[in-house]
């Protein structure tokens, strides 16, 4: 395959992977370890990753709008300081503190896992196992009843298993999702808290590698890296629904089983190329 149908390929990966419950990063991970595209890696995740945040701005529009309007309001007006908007913006601000105190620290070590098939493997089966428990929830004690309002509690729990999914095959979506219902909240919750935490980690951390590729201007974006983008945000959207779906039917196994098939292949690989 030639190179810009490598790169629409990891375009066409990150859109259809980034929201499912089965982890992009691993994906990419592995293709981009297969077609052994080192020197692109940096500019072509960022440029992906802003697709993908942006459909996820699509997609939470009237969310977005809502709570960024009613927190802006809350910094200067104390009236504004009693609606959803106010505490909830602080509350998301709450979570993406503790995924960067967790996932800062870690990013050397991420970086190299994501060449290596036998950590993306690992990963992958702890994303398979996250799942599989996922529809043993109402029959764990410690879990609290459902509930539709967010804690603090909940919120830095969330963040925390954000910030430990930036390994390459844990699954983003799979964590939070999983402690979310585990913390007691409703699937619908849930899913738009998972997704609308994501919006400023994700931000923030494709301005950390914005910066890091300023003071590297070898890394220049690969051709076809814009019709990659345009993919991976239209794939995005389709999966964003697909996903809303999943989670309120509660269809988690399926890709618990996709994830330790995947996971268990990329373990022997590594395993049968250093024989």
């Amino acid at each position: 395959m030639d190179p810009s149908g490598q790169i629409l390929l990891l375009g066409v990966v990150q859109g259809a992977t980034e929201f499912l419950p089965i982890s992009s990063s691993g994906h990419l991970a592995l293709l981009q370890t297969f077609f052994e595209l080192p020197g692109s890696l940096l500019a072509l995740d960022l440029v992906l990753h802003c697709a993908t945040v942006l459909a996820v701005l699509f997609f939470f529009r009237r969310d977005v709008v809502s709570i960024l309007t009613q927190w802006l309001s809350g910094l200067f007006l104390k009236t504004a300081r009693n609606t959803e908007g106010w505490r909830y913006g602080w509350l998301l601000l709450a979570g993406t503190g503790v995924t960067g105190v967790v996932a800062l620290p870690l990013k050397s070590l991420v970086e190299e896992a994501m060449s290596s098939y036998f950590a993306v493997g690992l990963g992958l089966l702890a994303t398979a196992g996250l799942l599989c428990l996922v529809p043993l929830v109402p029959l764990v004690p410690l879990v609290p009843e459902r509930r539709r309002e967010l804690s603090l509690k909940t919120v830095l729990a969330v963040g925390l298993a954000q910030g430990l999914a930036v390994f390459p095959g844990v699954s983003r979506s799979g964590a939070t999702l999983a402690v979310a219902l585990f913390m007691g909240l409703e699937s619908q919750e849930a899913f738009r808290l998972s997704f609308l935490m994501s919006v400023p980690a994700i931000l923030g951390a494709s301005l950390l590698e914005a910066l890091r590729i300023l003071r590297h201007p070898v890394l220049a974006l690969p051709e076809g890296c814009l019709a990659a983008a345009f993919t991976a945000f239209l794939l995005g959207c389709l999966s964003l629904a697909f996903l809303r779906r999943l989670v309120l039917s509660g269809k988690w196994p399926y890709f618990g089983v996709y994830c330790f098939f995947l996971g268990l292949g990329a373990i022997l690989v590594d395993i049968a190329a250093k024989f």
